[in-house]
C-alpha cells in the first residue's frame, strides 16, 4: 500500500494505519546497481523529420481511366497530358505518387480522393 505525506507529522499508510518515522528522501544514483555507469542517449540528427510525405493512388477495378486522370486534374491542377501520364502509371504498375508535401497536406489530398472514390494512401517518402 503506497504511503503518502501529511505535512510533517507521521506518514500514513491507507485505511487508518499509521507509521511512524522521519520521511526520507532519495536521490537517484549515476551508476547501476551492477556498478556500470549510466550513459546519455543518443539523440543525434533524426534524418526522418526532413524527408516529406507522399500521397499513393492505387490502382482499383472499379473507377475509369478517364475519369482518374480528370480528377488528377481537378483535384491537383495537373495539365491534361501530365495527369493521363500519372493515371497510366496507376493503371500499369497499380500505383502512382500524386502529391507530396507535410503530413497535414497529405492528409487532406487523401481525404479528398477518398471523396472523389479513389484509392490513396500516405507515407514517408523513400
Amino acid at each position: 500500500m503506497p504511503f503518502t505525506a501529511t505535512g510533517s507529522g507521521p506518514l500514513v499508510a491507507g485505511a487508518g494505519s499509521v507509521a511512524s518515522g522521519p520521511l526520507v528522501t532519495a536521490s537517484l544514483p549515476d551508476s547501476t546497481p551492477g556498478g556500470a555507469t549510466l550513459a546519455e542517449p543518443d539523440v543525434g540528427e533524426d534524418t526522418s523529420i526532413d524527408r516529406p510525405w507522399v500521397t499513393i493512388v492505387w490502382d482499383d477495378p472499379v473507377n475509369l481511366m478517364q475519369y482518374v486522370a480528370f480528377i488528377f486534374q481537378k483535384l491537383f491542377g495537373y495539365s491534361k497530358a501530365r495527369a493521363n501520364e500519372l493515371m497510366m502509371q496507376v493503371h500499369t504498375e497499380g500505383k502512382a505518387v500524386v502529391s507530396s508535401g507535410d503530413r497535414d497536406k497529405m492528409e487532406a489530398d487523401v481525404r479528398r480522393l477518398h471523396t472523389a472514390g479513389l484509392w490513396a494512401t500516405m507515407q514517408r517518402d523513400s
